[in-house]
């Protein structure tokens, strides 16, 4: 058997002792598979302490599921300095000298599925890494694309609705996600990643990550720049073709879960390498299009990615509700040298992400072992609450104060030479949705091409003919050819027959 599936084989071999079950509180039980009656056919007592302790604990034994990332795993290694590149832009002391290794957690997922859905379902993943530094904790939030559909966050939880059941059918809904999609065309190059063979990694070893967003660096100058993080898979990109994913959805809904914890049991432990793009404020000002829209990626020829440091998984979860389920990641959680740009999208999610930890795990989740920084308990005047582990002993709980409660760190300081002015107003971003994803089907072989507009198709088929006409004009501003294919393999699919859950608008 495979170290996943032999896990409890290992666990009895380790384990011998077979010590008695308690309740919650430590007192031992007598019973686990009776329940206490009035005789052998009469009903239960309230009495019964170990049914009631049972199933107090059963009823409240799940914390709420994402609303995205439902449906992911994870694993804990490190992040190793290989370079001295990124310390001339980023202070951030992870990075300040080669050889310097950081602990890390790492949690990959479907974006917009349930946390019961295949792993080989057509969605983009999501690549949240936790690094446990000295500073604190430094949690890159990304995706294993460097674009996303959307730059205006007003615009997310429509984004995740179409893509979620419709609300009354409880069913995937093509109509509702073609008619988003095609309804704000800067969704078109993250679309076209979707479809791509990219859409179905083989697992989560096989697929590179992005920060996606740029983010600000200041060095230990006060000298700030901007960057971008790319974490390429050493073990290769594989994908799957739509069938053989279709096919293991049906077989082995769990395998990408199966194929990390079994890799790392036996020793084949996956590693990335980071590189970034470095860009001056001087730059950016130049660039053709606005560098914060996180719908466009930074050219590599004018940008050049340049090697930081890789990290290594070599450690599965011990425990997969505290390890992986209980971790909470935030965009917000930076350390000092790493800044937010003016990303829209970034600068929502410093809120969004920690609100929605704070309502999934509670107020004190950073508590949680998994969350806590290298530092803790953590000095400051923060206090009580539920599930709060560390109450800061007899410290004082405000400030300023003349006893010796923890003071300010100036040198730490964030929002580095940033400066804003304008109208307030709601402003769109660019308006050219198309040229790179021209560029990408451009480069794409003649296959890609073609398994690409089968993919789409496939989709696109199932929404109303109003909505796949719309489609057909977003995709024909970026080639003639990529919407042609995908109309004419729609429409073969209907002459055909081959349209099964179709709908049609009134």
């Amino acid at each position: 058997m495979d170290p996943a599936s032999n896990q409890m084989s290992q666990w009895a071999q380790q384990n011998k002792d077979n010590s008695p079950a308690t309740l919650s509180a430590g007192q031992p039980v007598d019973n686990l598979t009776e329940s206490m009656t009035v005789g052998p056919r009469g009903p239960i007592v309230l009495n019964d302490l170990v049914l009631i302790n049972n199933l107090a604990s059963f009823d409240r034994e799940r914390v709420p599921e994402r609303v995205v990332h439902a449906k992911g795993s994870g694993a804990f290694g490190y992040f190793e300095v290989t370079t001295d590149y990124l310390a001339q832009f980023c202070r951030a002391k992870m990075f300040d000298k080669v050889g310097k290794r950081t602990p890390m957690l790492a949690r990959f997922s479907q974006v917009s599925l349930e946390s019961g859905s295949a792993d080989t379902v057509r969605d983009p993943r999501g690549f949240a890494l936790k690094f446990y530094t000295e500073e604190g904790n430094w949690d890159m939030v990304g995706n294993n694309t460097p674009i996303f559909f959307i730059s205006d966050p007003m615009l997310f939880p429509s984004l995740i609705h179409v893509n979620k059941r419709n609300p009354v059918t409880h069913l995937k809904d093509p109509n509702m996600k073609w008619d988003f999609f095609s309804l704000r065309p800067e969704s078109v190059h993250q679309v076209t990643r979707l479809y791509h063979d990219l859409g179905t990694p083989d697992g989560w070893r096989h697929m590179d990550g992005f920060g996606s967003h740029t983010f600000k660096n200041v060095n230990s100058k006060g000298e700030a720049f901007f960057v971008k993080y790319h974490f390429r898979t050493d073990q290769g990109v594989k994908n799957l073709p739509a069938a053989k994913a279709a096919e293991i959805a049906g077989m082995d809904p769990d395998y990408a879960t199966r194929d990390l914890f079994n890799a790392i049991a036996e020793g084949n432990c996956p590693s990335w390498t980071l590189y970034v793009q470095v860009a001056t404020p001087e730059q950016v000002k130049q660039f053709p299009f606005n560098p914060f829209d996180v719908t466009k990626v930074w050219s590599e020829e004018d940008y050049p990615l340049k090697e930081v440091g890789r990290f290594t998984l070599n450690k599965n979860p011990t425990n997969w509700h505290m390890d992986i389920e209980s971790a909470a990641f935030n965009p917000g959680n930076l350390v000092p040298g790493i800044e937010p740009s003016p990303d829209k999208m970034l600068q929502a999610r410093l809120f969004s992400y920690g609100d929605t930890q704070r309502y999934r795990l509670g107020p004190n989740h950073e508590q949680l072992p998994v969350n806590r920084p290298l530092n803790f308990p953590n000095p400051n005047y923060q206090k009580d609450g539920p599930q709060r582990v560390d109450n800061q002993d007899g410290k004082p709980n405000y400030f300023p104060n003349s006893f010796n409660g923890p003071g300010e760190a100036p040198s730490a300081a964030w929002d580095v030479n940033d400066t804003a002015s304008g109208n307030v107003a709601r402003y769109p971003i660019d308006t050219d949705h198309y040229w790179q994803c021209k560029a990408m089907w451009d480069q794409m072989t003649p296959d890609e091409q073609d398994r690409l507009t089968t993919n789409m198709a496939e989709s696109v088929k199932m929404a109303a003919e109003p909505i796949r006409n719309r489609w057909y004009g977003v995709l024909e501003k970026v080639d003639k050819t990529y919407a042609s294919q995908v109309h004419q393999k729609v429409d073969q699919a209907h002459k055909e027959g081959n349209i099964v859950g179709a709908v049609t608008l009134a």
